[in-house]
This record gives structure tokens, sequence and C-alpha cells, in this order.
């Protein structure tokens, strides 16, 4: 099979490493908009040749769209405009809602699935692809009753191929619950960033004393911008719903801590507790 993988990135230089080490692609295309980008993409083994996206088009059995989300509508037209009868169009977006929206009355909708593996990290540029990515890893999979048969057993097989668990649920579904269990942390973690950045003057102090708690807790504000602008803004109004909420249990601790309700912060916490139970 030969794939073309638009964008080279965290996800989609990972995900150029996983075809390779699985042995599910003979030849890997790739498209970057960065000459800087695309030759270390090379320089990496992430591609074996760079193509232009018509090119890729042209050649490839299956093209993945790992670029940014603000971008991926329009790419994903682009795309299945060019599709063949048995090309297969698949994205690794964040946010589905815009996408599958952008895509729903296209003669060629078949030929396309809605893919979301829920894995990641701080990093991002193909400096930041590593081997073993999506190992273990849930990959939800939208509105695949628009997809073709094939076109959805292809995807879902390749990543049964790389050991993942496979999701199904619609696009708005999938965006709501993204905006709590994802964006909501990336928010968070910039803001808290900002905070101690804002308060914490002495930059040899926040060295000195941040542990691990506070490091694992801020190690998503390192993430890029370009990569979560879109994001955020594309999933807007369910992020702002989670904030809400969010922002409504601070408050909560906030007067707790005020009143020295000892008790109460003790039943807030082992509730907050029960946590562990579900992500186990």
């Amino acid at each position: 099979m030969k794939v073309m993988i638009a964008g080279l990135g965290l996800i989609g230089g990972s995900f150029a490493l996983a075809l390779r080490d699985h042995a599910l692609a003979e030849e890997i295309l790739g498209v970057e908009r960065s000459p800087e980008h695309a030759a270390e993409a090379l320089r990496l083994g992430l591609a074996d040749r760079m193509v232009t996206f018509e090119e890729g088009m042209d050649e490839a059995d299956l093209v993945v769209l790992a670029v940014p989300v603000d971008v991926l509508p329009l790419m994903a037209v682009k795309a299945l405009n060019r599709a063949g009868k048995e090309q297969v169009v698949m994205d690794m977006g964040s946010t589905k809602g815009e996408l599958c929206e952008a895509v729903s009355m296209h003669a060629r909708r078949g030929r396309f699935v809605a893919v979301h593996p829920m894995w990641g990290t701080e990093y991002s540029g193909p400096k930041a692809a590593c081997h073993g990515a999506f190992r273990g890893c849930n990959v939800v999979l939208c509105d695949t009753e628009r997809s073709n048969a094939d076109a959805l057993a292809c995807v879902e097989g390749i990543f049964r191929n790389l050991e993942c668990r496979l999701l199904r649920m619609n696009s708005e579904e999938h965006d709501l619950h993204a905006a709590y269990v994802s964006h909501i942390s990336h928010v968070t973690s910039f803001a808290l960033a900002l905070t101690v950045l804002e308060k914490e003057r002495e930059e040899r102090h926040i060295f000195d004393l941040a542990g691990g708690g506070f490091e694992s807790t801020v190690r998503l504000a390192k993430s890029a911008a370009s990569t979560w602008v879109p994001i955020l803004l594309g999933n807007k109004y369910n992020v702002l719903d989670v904030l809400r909420e969010h922002i409504h249990q601070l408050e909560i601790m906030r007067r707790m801590i005020e009143r020295d309700d000892a008790e109460g912060l003790t039943s807030a916490m082992e509730r907050a507790n029960s946590i562990e139970r579900i992500l186990r």
C-alpha cells in the first residue's frame, strides 16, 4: 500500500513511523508546506519522497490528513475532489464537527473516514515523531455510517495492527467529550503557566521549587499555539461549556479555603479521588 501523509509533525510523523514499524506501507509520500520540515522529515525517515498534494493524490492508495484542524475541512474536500473509486482518505484531527459537515454532501463522502487517535505530547514538528506512539491508545472513528465499508475496513485494519482500541461516535458527541477530557486539560495548563509566570517574578524560584506535581500539571503548556488555537476555536461552544463548569468548581474550592472549611475540602478531594477508579 502506498500512503501519502500531509503534515509530518507529531501525529503524522509518528503515524509514518508506525506504518514502517509494522510494515503496513510499501512507500510513504510526504506533503509539507514548510521546506525546513520537509527536509527534516526526509532526514528522519518519515517519508521516502516529498511530493505535492496533487502528485500524492495521483499515486497514493491511502491519503492521511494530519494538518491543523482549521485547514482540515478545505483539504478534505480538496482530497475528495481528486479521490479515485478505491482511494481512502482519512484525517487525524482533534475536532470533527466542522470537518464532517464540510464533507457531508460530497459525492465521494464514502471514501472518507474521520479518525482521532487519542494520543499526543506537548512537542511538535517532525522531530517530535516517535516510535510506538499509538500502541494501546483509543482511536475514535466518527460518523462511520457515512464511510464505505471497504474504506472503513482499511482504516480499522491499520489501527488494529497498531494495537489500538477502536471506538465509534458521531462527530458532535466526539467534540463534546473531547472538550471535557482533552481540550480543557490544555486550557488549564496554559492558564496555570500564565498564573505562575505572572505572580512568580523570580524564575530561579520556579526552577528550584517546582516539583513533579507542578511539572506534570503544566507540561501541556509547552504545546504549540499553532495547533491549539484552531482546536479551541473550532470547538468553541463545547470548550466554553466545560470552562464554565471548571471555573465554578474552582470558585467552590476558593470559598472553602477562605472559610477554613476542612470538612468541605476533604469531601471534595475524596470525591475527586474517584477519578482513579475510572482511569485505572
